[in-house]
């Protein structure tokens, strides 16, 4: 049986970055706020509150749903709302919508990378050796 806590701490590393990079992507402003320090804190703020709920559930037999594709796309989307509205207040004028969108945009980007960097991201080698003009050798 693997180690339960290196498998919590990728999950936990995987929750933090999702929801941080939706967090950046959804929260209004120009592209200097990438910039900001402030708008990167709210970000993290975001990440590190959704990596910690996460964490939590991986003590519940909720923890099954991580393994789904799926089901993991919608924990983390879920997860990402709550972290969010926790972490800041919204921006957009309509309460909780951000949180809606920020939600649905960090449970795509759960759902694309569990598509890009499953089985050591063989999919990801595959297009890089298209494109250097190589085959890839299959394992």
């Amino acid at each position: 049986m693997p180690n339960p806590w290196k498998h919590r701490f990728k999950l936990f590393i995987q929750r933090f970055w999702q929801p941080t990079s939706a967090c950046m992507t959804c929260m209004p402003g120009s592209l200097g706020n990438l910039l900001s320090i402030p708008h990167w804190m709210l970000a993290l703020q975001t990440g590190l509150f959704t990596g910690l709920l996460a964490l939590l559930l991986t003590f519940t037999p909720a923890t099954k749903l991580f393994a789904n594709r799926h089901g993991n796309a919608l924990l983390v989307g879920l997860l990402t709302m709550i972290g969010d509205t926790f972490s800041h207040p919204g921006h957009y004028g309509f309460p909780r919508l951000e949180a809606i969108v920020t939600g649905i945009v960090s449970g795509i980007f759960a759902l694309a990378g569990s598509y890009l960097f499953e089985d050591r991201a063989r999919r990801l080698r595959a297009l890089w050796a298209r494109v250097r003009g190589r085959r890839q050798q299959v394992r």
